[in-house]
């Protein structure tokens, strides 16, 4: 393990967030003096960020404490060309009120994790909506598009992998990369902003933008990214059955949330501590030496730990304690997730199938048949035989509601109203 100067490398380092840098010594002596200024770009796509961007908002958490300049960059502009890379099709042209809408609905989730203000290691907001959109076409040619090679263009993930699939790639896909190379130029002249942080599959989008700035006379830029978020199992990080984890809790609740973590898998425990919460190493090695049914501490930890972060401790530990009276009392927690159904369509009845399909536990029919045969699927606590069970004012508990399990830690309460 490389010992680095600057206390901004050592923790990411420590704690598992470094993949590539395009120069260790320069960025590291520029962080050592607290003059790294960093950004991370965020586009509005939809109207909550998730857990994949919570890894790079933890890298500007990192760098916000360790006294260098966090900078969060709002996508209004490139959101309208959008970026191709991971993706099999062009995505779906947003229109300016979708994006505003979505930006608007983003920006609140940084202030839970980052420092807004006007001294030297305060973050500040941005959108590159201010100089793509002012843009002139012909000077964006020459004094922008000179600098890139359409050979080396082509060689990139983001286009490369899609024209081997045979995939087709509309012109303004093509340009993102030209985009996300000249933000890195604009912010490093407004604000002094010398590197990019982001994802592996930003790689190639992120050394574009050192390759111009080169090119277009500003200081040495850097770009650092993080590695991939996969699972022990190797999946993809931060995919549920109810689809992807949010960051807003209007998209997934804070009790969703802390759920998520304290089921990931033992051997991601760890890993997941160092990344997603701020508890010192000390402490995360301790909780690395339990053993067996122990380790489900330490998911409770990090559950919580997480949670905290991006909620508050408050909503945390309601979480917490709802897990712990649903599962360890059997108590029915009316902080318990809630699907509401129109009162007259209860009282007619609705089929059990169909009621776990509704309240997304399962994905159709067929899985909660699948379910019901493994004794997987249970109401009001007491497992379910009979997949024409119907549900109506009979299922009621006295709180008014249906309490609907799949196994034995995912609760979601049917609410007639």
């Amino acid at each position: 393990m490389t010992a680095f100067k600057s206390d901004f490398l050592n923790i990411l380092q420590e704690r598992g967030f470094i993949h590539q840098c395009s120069d260790f010594e320069g960025l590291d002596a520029l962080a050592a003096k607290g003059q790294a200024t960093a950004y991370v770009g965020y586009d509005c796509t939809a109207p909550s960020l998730h857990i994949g961007n919570f890894l790079t908002m933890m890298m500007l958490y990192w760098l916000q404490q360790s006294g260098n300049k966090p900078v969060t960059l709002m996508g209004g502009g490139t959101t309208m060309v959008g970026d191709p890379s991971g993706k099999d099709e062009t995505r779906a042209i947003r229109t300016v009120a979708e994006i505003e809408s979505n930006k608007a609905s983003i920006r609140g989730v940084f202030a839970k994790v980052l420092r807004y203000g006007n001294s030297a290691s305060d973050a500040v907001m941005l959108d590159n909506a201010e100089w793509l959109t002012k843009l002139n076409w012909i000077e964006m040619l020459r004094d922008i598009g000179r600098h890139f090679s359409v050979n080396r263009m082509l060689t990139m993930d983001s286009v490369r992998l899609r024209l081997e699939r045979e995939q087709e790639m509309s012109f303004i896909e093509f340009n993102y990369m030209v985009c996300q190379a000249y933000d890195f130029v604009e912010l490093s002249r407004r604000v002094d902003c010398r590197l990019q942080m982001g994802g592996s599959d930003q790689w190639g989008n992120i050394v574009n933008g050192v390759d111009l700035g080169r090119r277009m006379g500003t200081p040495q830029l850097f770009a650092l990214t993080t590695p991939l978020l996969t699972t022990a199992s190797g999946d993809k990080m931060g995919k549920t059955a109810k689809g992807a984890v949010w960051l807003n809790a209007d998209q997934f609740s804070p009790y969703d949330f802390w759920q998520y973590w304290r089921n990931v898998e033992d051997a991601d425990v760890i890993k997941f501590l160092k990344l997603f919460t701020i508890l010192p190493i000390s402490e995360i090695n301790k909780l690395a030496a339990l053993q067996g049914g122990e380790i489900n501490e330490a998911k409770k930890v990090l559950a919580t730990e997480a949670t905290a972060l991006l909620h508050g401790r408050d909503a945390a530990n309601a979480a917490a304690e709802t897990a712990r009276r649903t599962f360890e009392e059997g108590a029915l927690a009316e902080s318990l997730p809630t699907v509401e159904i129109p009162r007259s369509e209860f009282e007619a009845g609705i089929g059990v199938l169909a009621a776990f399909v509704k309240v997304e536990l399962v994905a159709s029919n067929g899985e909660a048949r699948r379910q019901i045969k493994g004794g997987g699927l249970r109401v009001n606590d007491a497992a379910v035989t009979d997949e024409k069970m119907v549900l109506n004012n009979a299922s009621l508990t006295p709180e008014g509601v249906v309490k609907l399990s799949l196994g034995k830690k995912r609760h979601v309460l049917l609410k007639p109203a």
